[in-house]
């Protein structure tokens, strides 16, 4: 149980598969993306050919510590209507490892049941959606409760994959790749810390 799992399938928002993957792995933690299309070849929400590390029938869900859903409508719909990836985010969160999900993505956690007693949040378009979540938030670029973090859409996707290196490897880490990306020359620029 060494590895981060990013879900994927034709249709996810370009950013929110990549900045997560990006910031993951510039923090030195394993990922593996993976298709839960019958092809390893998938695209996004924008056209942008790309291909995952494994199918879902290849891996073992028990070998990652937490899972992570990008939005993108088509991506997550196609996601919320796999029941294996249903059963594997109600089992991870039986086991209390980290789920994470962003803009329609967290359609999925919904329909999973596993937002019932928490506070979450999602693109504005799935709101309406979001009918099992025990407080949705509106006004906050990140929430994080217990073993579960959501996030409301494409632009946030930074603040969602920093807050995954805080979870996974520390503040000091969260720390350490800001400059790196130039996320502290933001909050300095605009007076903030995130």
């Amino acid at each position: 149980m060494d590895k981060f799992l990013i879900l994927v399938a034709d249709g996810n928002e370009t950013i929110e598969i990549l900045t997560v993957y990006d910031y993951l792995k510039r923090s030195d933690v394993p990922v593996d993306l993976v298709s839960t299309e019958d092809s390893l070849e998938l695209v996004t929400s924008h056209g942008l050919s790309y291909k995952a590390d494994f199918l879902f029938d290849e891996i073992n869900p028990d070998d990652y510590f937490g899972v992570y859903i990008p939005g993108g409508t088509n991506g997550a719909i196609a996601l919320r209507d796999n029941d294996r990836v249903i059963n594997l985010v109600k089992d991870f969160d039986d086991k209390d490892k980290i789920i994470a999900a962003i803009c329609a993505g967290p359609i999925v956690l919904n329909k999973a049941g596993v937002l019932e007693d928490k506070r979450a949040t999602s693109h504005p378009v799935v709101k309406d959606e979001m009918d099992r979540v025990g407080s949705y938030v509106e006004d906050e670029f990140v929430v994080t409760d217990g073993n579960i973090t959501t996030s409301r859409g494409a632009a946030l996707t930074n603040y969602l994959a920093l807050r995954l290196v805080e979870i996974i490897k520390g503040e000091k880490a969260k720390e350490e790749l800001k400059p790196k990306i130039m996320q502290s020359g933001v909050e300095d620029y605009y007076s903030f810390k995130f």
